[in-house]
């Protein structure tokens, strides 16, 4: 079986290279020519564990490939993956679909024999419908179905999320494009992975409730968090005593400064619109995006009441940038409100994240960028956690306090004990712990 895979971006490049992974030939498509070149030389324009290797392996044993040109991808290919960006439209909110459709157009020309075109791309409902009716514009004629097949990749994981999936989501009304997948995921058959058939409307909401309904996890735990700090309640003992229901789960439950990343702002946003547009508005969703976008504009404020009430003229260390750890992904993170809101307040902000600063120089101007945690501390005001990187979980606390002007500790992610900071000899804040 042939796999072209459009777009090489972090859904594309993953699926991809676990596709050919499975033993089946994949060609990446991309319009950037400086990014294939790059792929073609082994240099991965994420940071994802485990990606690099995958690619070099396959691409070795010639089941992986990376070219600039979709019409040879495509001719040939029984199955064309659609997996481009879908960003938020400015002004409104919706998904824009602009790259779907051209990538759609482009597929429809280029395909000879029977073609399964498959949306990987986060959509809204409805979309494999337009891309089913450009095709038979584009491509009068031609055989095709339009397939379905949402991606639930966590940045950090992702090719774990792909090899060992919860479950596999086909939405297709063809038979014969359903073996057709069937065939693809083959391997996850034999593992006994769920494989859940659907409509491709139902495909495409599954998609977006289950980003929403992880959006309103974490959204619910973080405001339990400012109501365990008003009533000397513990946050985390709550996440636990509501996590061990098995109708609830533990997952999601980790009280911080808000969601961010590709996904969650963006779908949660989209499913909001599109829901109004139906006349069927989600409130519990519309809350969701509101408090998450304000809690990410309360951070600056509680570390500067760490700092007394002012960090005019103070200097703030802030450990991680990204929006999670084990990603250089910075896309809505909670730093891109907080950092700027400091610099607003007269601080100057010196920063470490071990995979984002690349990203972050050009999105955090006037930011110092330091080359360790340790390089961050000297001579700072305070220090901050934003994201909870492994490196930070076990800082030298001796040393970090002898480099600090004052033992001020803002800790955004809970990963250091009340008790033990306080005996350390650290004003220390968390989130949702009194």
């Amino acid at each position: 079986m042939r796999v072209a895979m459009i777009g090489s971006g972090y859904v594309g490049l993953v699926s991809g290279a676990c596709f050919s992974e499975f033993g089946t030939e994949v060609v990446c498509v991309d319009k950037d020519a400086g990014k294939i070149e790059r792929l073609k030389q082994g240099e991965i324009p994420i940071f994802e564990p485990g990606l690099e290797d995958l690619v070099a392996k396959n691409a070795e044993a010639g089941r992986l490939s990376f070219t600039t040109s979709l019409s040879e991808a495509v001719k040939g290919a029984d199955v064309v993956f659609i997996a481009v960006g879908t960003p938020s439209r400015r002004g409104d909110g919706h998904a824009d679909l602009t790259f779907v459709f051209q990538a759609a157009r482009e597929i429809g020309e280029a395909m000879e024999g029977y073609t399964v075109v498959v949306t990987k791309s986060t959509v809204p409902v409805g979309t494999g419908r337009q891309v089913e009716k450009i095709l038979k514009e584009v491509a009068p004629g031609k055989k095709f179905d339009v397939v379905s097949n949402p991606e639930f990749l966590r940045e950090g994981s992702a090719i774990d999320d792909f090899m060992r999936p919860d479950r596999v989501v086909i939405g297709s009304s063809s038979k014969r494009a359903a073996d057709v997948m069937a065939q693809l995921y083959r391997p996850l058959y034999l593992i006994e992975k769920p494989i859940l058939h659907t409509s491709l409307e139902t495909a495409e909401l599954t998609k977006y409730a289950a980003n929403a309904f992880l959006s309103m996890k974490i959204t619910f735990i973080n405001e339990v968090a400012d109501l365990c700090e008003q009533v000397g309640a513990n946050v985390h003992d709550v996440a636990k005593g509501i996590g061990l229901d098995g109708r609830i789960g533990r997952k999601f439950l980790h009280a911080g400064p808000g969601y961010g990343g590709s996904c969650f702002p963006k779908d949660t946003l989209a499913l909001v619109k599109t829901a109004q547009d139906y006349g069927s508005p989600i409130r519990l969703v519309e809350a969701t995006v509101e408090v998450n976008d304000e809690r990410k504009k309360q951070m600056a404020a509680r570390i500067i009441e760490a700092c007394g009430g002012s960090v005019e003229g103070k200097t703030i260390a802030v450990l991680g940038l990204t929006f999670k750890p084990n990603t250089d992904d910075m896309r809505e993170a909670p730093s891109l409100e907080i950092l700027p809101a400091l610099q607003k307040a007269g601080a100057s902000v010196r920063a470490y994240d071990p995979e984002g600063m690349d990203e972050a120089e050009s999105l955090l101007p006037g930011v110092t960028f330091c080359k360790d945690a340790y390089e961050a501390l000297e001579g700072a005001d305070a220090l901050t956690i934003i994201t909870e990187w492994n490196a930070f979980r076990n800082l030298d606390l001796k040393r970090v306090k002898s480099l600090l002007k004052e033992p001020v500790f803002v800790d955004l992610r809970n990963i250091y004990e009340p008790a033990a900071m306080r005996e350390a000899g650290f004003r220390y804040s968390s989130i949702g712990r009194p």
